[in-house]
């Protein structure tokens, strides 16, 4: 028998400026800058992860901030929108957080009976805080600014906008083991019975919709959990069965990862839990160093000369 999924393992997203969007997670946010290291592609650019105390999967945000890159679209066959669970109660300082920062925000809503605060971050990327239907005992990071009884617990949801949701829908189902729970007109919330938190998958039917474009402010891609190497194999022998043609086992040093497309189009990925963040900085460490793939180190002069200085 499968393994069975248990939620998202990561997001990954696309910016403009570095220092502003290191300045709003950790400030704004009051996230944890986790990881700071270089695009494994084009080591001059960073890629920022931000979570938790340890970057525990299902709270990883991460970004490739690119200086110049024009400014995508949300649209059909991509993720576009990033939802955070935050506590019972909370919403007011969130919203009084985000007045403060002259952040625009759409007033509180409702979506399946949970309230929710929607907003963008600098580069458009669209933001929503979720009071969840049950209380999320995941461990907040706090900061001066965002104490443990307002701070974000980890991801709730991410939504995927597609001109048709039913390829996306079977897979969920059919490979994933994931379960369709709620529907209200256009959105279709699916679920991993086997997880708790960041197991919620809101597909969105927008027929006709132009088709996104992915650069800054949108969505790369979003990854799933593997417990382990056989079970990423696994699920890849699958995905091949299916026809679907996914990437050989990567290796991203903090996790081990598995690329394919998905029927709707959207990038998805799996990967591992193992080893994880404090492979290479220790716990009260994370986020303090730049910390480079072993084929950079010799270029470590010439890449920190060209990164943006943070703070």
């Amino acid at each position: 028998m499968d393994q069975a999924i248990t939620g998202l393992h990561h997001i990954t997203a696309i910016s403009g400026n570095a220092k502003k969007n290191y300045d709003f997670y950790t400030r704004i946010m009051g996230l944890r800058f986790v990881k700071k290291t270089v695009n494994f592609d084009d080591p001059h650019t960073y890629h920022f992860y931000y979570g938790d105390k340890t970057g525990s999967p299902g709270t990883i945000l991460t970004f490739f901030p690119w200086e110049d890159i024009m400014t995508g679209r949300r649209g059909t066959h991509m993720a576009t929108e990033i939802g955070y669970s935050i506590p019972e109660g909370s919403i007011n300082f969130w919203l009084k957080r985000l007045d403060a920062a002259n952040i625009i925000y759409n007033k509180p809503s409702s979506k399946f009976g949970e309230i929710y605060l929607t907003f963008l971050d600098p580069d458009g990327l669209k933001i929503e805080l979720t009071v969840p239907e049950k209380t999320d005992d995941r461990v907040p990071w706090e900061t001066a600014e965002v104490s443990a009884e307002n701070a974000t617990r980890g991801f709730h949801h991410v939504t995927l906008t597609l001109d048709d949701i039913q390829a996306t829908a079977d897979l969920l189902v059919s490979v994933f083991g994931f379960e369709l729970i709620k529907h209200h007109a256009n959105r279709y919330r699916f679920a991993s019975p086997a997880g708790d938190t960041a197991n919620y998958i809101d597909l969105v039917e927008a027929k006709g919709e132009l088709r996104g474009h992915v650069a800054g402010g949108s969505i790369h891609h979003i990854a799933f959990r593997m417990k382990d190497d056989a079970m990423e194999l696994h699920y890849r022998e699958k995905l091949e069965a299916l026809g679907l043609n996914a990437t050989p086992q990567l290796d991203r040093k903090y996790f081990r990862s598995v690329y394919f497309r998905e029927p709707g189009g959207v990038l998805f990925e799996l990967a591992t839990d193992t080893p994880g963040f404090t492979v290479d900085e220790s716990v009260e460490e994370l986020g303090t160093h730049l910390m480079l793939p072993a084929q950079f180190e010799p270029q470590r002069a010439e890449i920190e000369q060209k990164l943006i200085k943070l703070v």
